[in-house]
């Protein structure tokens, strides 16, 4: 697969980013929720991996400053460094 070809996404509230490179988180995951929000999904699971948490920072950072994020938190199960949990403000 070229790196330069558009990745298709399924719009359900779970995003998985190992398929993503951390330069590209910036524009994918605001763009995600826009999207989620127009298809009147509220509640998010970010899977972002275990690793060194630095992915898992961006990641809450990022979550921290888009204006539809009501709240995040990490998953609370066997995955729970691995993946977090978002819910969006309904409109």
């Amino acid at each position: 697969m070229d790196e330069n070809e558009p990745i298709e996404l399924p719009i359900d509230g779970i995003l998985d980013l190992h398929l993503f490179q951390p330069k590209d988180l910036g524009g994918l995951i605001p763009d995600y929720i826009d999207a989620c929000v127009e298809k009147e999904i509220f509640s998010l699971r970010i899977i972002h991996g275990k690793g060194k948490g630095v992915l898992r920072r961006t990641v809450h950072s990022i979550l921290e400053k888009h204006p539809k994020v009501q709240s995040y938190r990490l998953a609370n199960d066997s995955s729970s460094w691995g993946a977090t949990l978002v819910d969006l403000e309904q409109c």
